[in-house]
């Protein structure tokens, strides 16, 4: 699944829905060249209806455009910026642009169904490629070769209310770090009343299935073997996830008996100050300020409770397999303007967000090594805005675990594991033995088609 936004400081809604929208307004028809200059076609343009950063995204073509005056660059823009209905489609119908945006988990798809430029011959013209930290750039190698660039990553963690964890008794400053610890805040927090929710979780449209995905990785867990053929979840690790969730929901009552809930119902509940805790990635916060009505003072973020594994995901742009070398070597160029410059660009100016009020300091992984890591926390540093001190635990707890990505075919998947957390979630006598019997059985049919 996606992070919420497509940009690290500013959220923003619009969508590109439908095939003969993504056709017409996101697919790519533009020229090569236009009077004497190489033309490049890009996507994740924010709309016009998030207007602070439509703005942004302008200003950095237009400085772009001005250092490069033989490239000339057409941005179409959509959000979400992959539609997973649309996004094959695309591809098999030549509509996808120059260079398009792809989830870390696109890349091997993209390649296999031979739609994906080979970058490797122009990529030491990226200049900023070596400073990118070298597990996110093996998410796009593919057998030796280079296919896209990583533009930014996540990485789960779990979101608390200070505020309840205080009227609850709880230490704010010391959150739950294994699932036992989980379920007890829980329970004292949904003690409180008034509707209180100690603990809430996704159950539907596959946001169920990939937090059991995170929850079975917390706990040393994966979906699937190593070679990506076989289904694990149906392991002790996966059955101590489901039935930590059925005893918070029948025994505890913590969870609050509304379910299948997605992403939209938890952040309003954890907005209004009703829901203790649940999990995201940290750009969930500035949309529970923002849009659902929190405080940036009684938000805080801790690492995965379990201690042994996080989910990260992320995103970046791949080259349409149709590109000339001359617009390979543009985009890439844009690439390091846009996203890959410490300090500056659409992702790295932090001194324009803040002066946007968009929310500067959030524990985001870190993107680069080196000097460039170095410059990039200087300037994040010197531009905070938020209370980055709610957010160390994060960090120093990230630093010890393992950093996994999502499984193979995720989407089909989540929707096979959103049947078994919902089923758990909303029966009191759900069979977990046979559920997740029944849930490896079809992950098992979905790899063997792969």
């Amino acid at each position: 699944m996606s992070s919420t936004g497509f940009r690290r400081t500013l959220a923003a809604i619009g969508v590109c829905s439908s095939l003969a929208l993504v056709a017409t307004a996101c697919g790519s028809s533009d020229d090569e060249s236009s009077g004497g200059k190489t033309r490049i076609s890009v996507n994740c343009e924010p709309p016009k209806s998030a207007k602070v950063d439509r703005k942004f995204f302008e200003e950095d073509i237009a400085s772009f455009e001005k250092r490069n005056q033989d490239i000339d660059v057409v941005a179409h823009d959509a959000f979400p910026c992959q539609d997973p209905k649309t996004f094959d489609a695309k591809l098999a119908g030549g509509q996808m642009e120059d260079v398009f945006y792809t989830y870390f988990t696109d890349a091997r798809h993209v390649v296999d169904i031979n739609q994906a430029a080979d970058l490797t011959p122009y990529v030491k013209e990226l200049k900023s490629y070596d400073t990118i930290q070298q597990q996110l750039r093996d998410i796009y190698t593919v057998d030796g070769k280079i296919y896209g660039v990583p533009r930014t990553g996540y990485s789960m963690g779990l979101i608390y209310n200070r505020k309840l964890f205080e009227k609850a008794g709880l230490d704010p400053d010391k959150p739950p770090a294994t699932w036992e610890e989980v379920r007890a805040a829980a329970k004292k927090i949904a003690a409180l009343g008034g509707g209180t929710v100690g603990y809430a979780d996704y159950s539907a449209q596959n946001q169920g299935g990939w937090h059991f995905t995170a929850e079975l990785y917390s706990q040393g867990g994966d979906v699937v073997d190593a070679d990506g053929k076989k289904a694990t979840v149906d392991t002790p690790e996966g059955h101590a996830v489901l039935q930590n969730l059925h005893d918070m929901r029948w025994t505890d009552d913590s969870m609050g008996s509304k379910q299948l809930l997605v992403i939209n119902d938890v952040q309003q509940m954890m907005g209004s100050g009703k829901l203790g805790m649940y999990l995201s990635a940290p750009d969930n916060i500035p949309i529970l300020v923002k849009e659902k009505g929190g405080n940036y003072k009684d938000l805080a973020l801790a690492p995965m409770p379990g201690g042994k594994g996080t989910l990260i995901g992320g995103d970046g742009y791949m080259f349409n397999k149709k590109a000339t070398p001359d617009q390979i070597r543009a985009g890439l160029k844009w690439l390091d303007h846009m996203f890959l410059t410490p300090g500056e660009g659409f992702l790295g100016d932090y001194a324009r967000a803040k002066k946007n009020d968009g929310p500067v300091g959030l524990p985001e992984p870190r993107l680069f090594t080196g000097a460039a890591d170095a410059k990039d926390q200087e300037v994040k540093k010197a531009n905070a805005n938020v209370p980055v001190e709610n957010y160390q635990a994060f960090l120093d707890g990230n630093k010890n675990l393992q950093l996994k990505i999502e499984p193979p075919n995720a989407q089909q998947i989540y929707s096979v594991l959103d049947g078994v957390v919902s089923a758990v979630l909303t029966k009191k006598d759900a069979n977990i033995d046979q559920l997740l019997g029944d849930a490896s059985g079809k992950i098992d049919s979905i790899l063997s088609r792969s």
